[in-house]
């Protein structure tokens, strides 16, 4: 039991950096924004209190009763997200639920938006501490969070294998000293911890009437990392992410939200950073630095959030292949994607240096953000409806219930579309077009391929019948529907008039689990003379790797020797027409992604040399 214990408590302190970070770092900015000049709130005893009432109800309601309560038991096979939510909607029996998966996909397309502006934010927040020291570092500020951000990217394709063992001590750090800075400020004025009572926040509402509510905007951005602390649930579990928040992090946030509270109660003018300025000054370069660390270690956890959430969508079929590099030999979900990685390295930097400051990127923030947890509730109620046979009306109370929170967050928000929250908004958009064309292009594909293959069993009808001359060696062509012969195979045979000795159809399956166990991965059928159907399974989290999946296969007297092998892929050329299916630009838009998409030799990890590849004109 001790030893149980002590593992999960190891757990929990890797949590912290990988899970919280996002959300940890939320009080460099989140209170302050609270009190930006345009919402035109005076930092006065009655509106410092509401605000503190609201962060305190927000961080209950929504993280510790709807993430860490409800949201975390939607787990499909241990792997959260909203991905991994419209998965389970996907194999569910739900009724007209092809519209809900594309909402799931909207919502994962979102976290795109979210992985490019997070870094941005948190590290601009972070650096601005400098100011405080001397302004000299005024004209500094942009040039170092652009440097800091250049050298996060660049080192990724190295891994965090290394880094990452640190990242849990250091977020510890960085909590135990949130807290320490907030009971400073907490003894001076003690009434404060008052602010629990929600009649503040009402109080709050009744005196600011419509500026009140604007301000659920910037209330919001203490919840922001609620979907991250969602999303990483495969990596540590349930037990251990509800004991970091329960015992470190929440307890250690609400110190520091009371802390810059209390401040701003006897000294207003501390409004311009509270967090910062609630500290001595001579702990305000190390400040400095551990919240610039601890803002590049939340920046990492999106980051490999973004690269997880991009296998997802390729082995779902709802992106192109992409290059996937493992980064670590033991820890399989660090993973390293280049062209997402130099996508978001530019993305940041043009948002530092567009915004200039974590203000006017807060401004942007959170439209992105709500609108996915909003899209995570539904998606929740249904799956609590058809996998746990909740009923209509608990299910409607609770799903209620914080939707009506979520969608006054999600009103708030709105306001921010004008003042840069359209670009979170676009970037989402964008990847959502390209996710649904990609699959919609992927399934008129298959339907335009129908017209050129032929049906297995007349195929082996006439190679039983007439049997052709056989040639050494094994062939593999890989097969998208078993019913029919592959378009290579077609053309092949056409050409050559052979067929190899062994003739295997190998299929590779992705199933809406995250991983398939090894032993579960194959399964085979011998179809006539020398021939077989391979069937490879893979989960939504798994890359694939066809030659070490079949590696030491037997099938009856047959045994695979990935020496004599020749495998055969197909290289459409696609042309857009006119023929229905989808709109021009969308058609052009899927060849252009399948021109640019990782070659199967590479994604399916195939020996170059033991590839032929056979071309053919598809018009769409």
């Amino acid at each position: 039991m001790d030893k149980t214990h002590g593992a999960k408590g190891l757990l929990a302190l890797s949590a912290l950096g990988v899970v919280y970070g996002d959300i940890g770092t939320s009080p460099l900015y989140a209170l302050r924004e609270s009190f930006h000049e345009a919402h035109n709130i005076a930092v006065n005893h009655t509106n410092i209190m509401g605000v503190l009432s609201l962060i305190f109800w927000s961080l209950i309601i929504v993280i510790s009763i709807k993430y860490l309560v409800f949201i975390v038991r939607a787990d499909n096979h241990g792997e959260g997200g909203v991905l991994a939510l419209t998965a389970l909607i996907s194999a569910s029996k739900t009724k007209g639920k092809y519209p809900l998966i594309l909402i799931g996909l909207f919502g994962t397309a979102l976290l795109y938006g979210d992985g490019m502006i997070t870094p941005a934010i948190s590290v601009l927040s972070a650096v601005e501490g400098l100011e405080l020291v001397t302004p000299i570092f005024h004209p500094y500020i942009i040039p170092i969070t652009v440097a800091i951000l250049i050298g996060l990217f660049s080192i990724q394709k190295h891994g965090t294998a290394t880094v990452g063992k640190i990242f849990g001590p250091i977020t510890l750090v960085w909590f135990i000293v949130l807290g320490v800075l907030g009971v400073r400020q907490i003894t001076v004025m003690p009434e404060v911890l008052f602010s629990i009572n929600p009649y503040f926040a009402f109080k709050f509402f009744v005196a600011n009437s419509w500026h009140g509510f604007v301000v659920l905007g910037s209330v919001f951005l203490v919840v922001t990392g609620g979907e991250a602390l969602y999303s990483d649930l495969g990596h540590f579990g349930k037990v251990p992410i509800r004991l970091a928040w329960f015992y470190v992090v929440l307890p250690c946030l609400l110190l520091n939200y009371f802390g810059q509270g209390a401040l701003l109660i006897t000294h207003p003018a501390a409004i311009k950073n509270p967090f910062y300025l609630m500290a001595p000054d001579w702990a305000l370069i190390p400040l400095v630095i551990l919240a610039t660390i601890s803002t590049v270690i939340a920046s990492q956890a999106l980051i490999t959030g973004v690269f997880s959430l991009t296998m997802q969508a390729v082995q779902l079929q709802f992106s192109p292949r992409v290059n996937i590099s493992h980064t670590s030999e033991s820890e399989y979900g660090q993973i390293y994607v280049k062209s997402i990685n130099w996508v978001l390295m530019l993305a940041c930097i043009a948002l530092v240096v567009s915004f200039k400051t974590s203000s006017n990127l807060a401004a942007a923030y959170g439209i992105a953000v709500t609108t996915t947890m909003v899209i995570t509730t539904i998606l929740f109620y249904f799956v609590s409806r058809s996998l746990w046979n909740w009923n209509r009306p608990w299910a409607l109370t609770v799903c209620g219930f914080f939707l009506v929170i979520e969608l006054s967050f999600w009103a708030g928000n709105l306001l921010k579309i004008i003042h840069g929250g359209w670009f979170p908004l676009l970037v989402g958009l964008v990847i959502f077009a390209f996710m649904t064309t990609w699959n919609k292009g992927r399934q008129i594909l298959q339907m335009r391929m129908l017209e050129i293959i032929r049906p297995m069993p007349e195929f082996l009808e006439k190679v039983t019948k007439n049997p052709p001359h056989r040639v050494p060696g094994i062939a593999i062509y890989m097969s998208g529907n078993p019913e029919f012969v592959p378009v290579t195979l077609v053309l092949s045979h056409e050409h050559f008039k052979t067929l190899h000795e062994h003739l295997i159809f190998l299929q590779v399956k992705t199933v809406v689990i995250p991983h398939v166990p090894v032993f579960e991965r194959i399964t085979t059928e011998h179809i006539g003379p020398q021939i077989y159907r391979i069937s490879v399974h893979y989960g939504f989290m798994d890359l694939p790797d066809i030659p070490s999946a079949l590696r030491g296969m037997r099938i009856n007297d047959f045994v695979f020797d990935q020496e004599k092998v020749t495998y055969f892929i197909g290289k459409e050329h696609l042309i857009a027409t006119d023929t229905p299916g989808m709109a021009i630009w969308r058609e052009k838009l899927f060849a252009f992604m399948s021109r640019n998409a990782q070659p199967a030799t590479a994604f399916f990890q195939l020996p170059a040399s033991s590839v032929i590849e056979i071309g053919t004109h598809i018009e769409l």
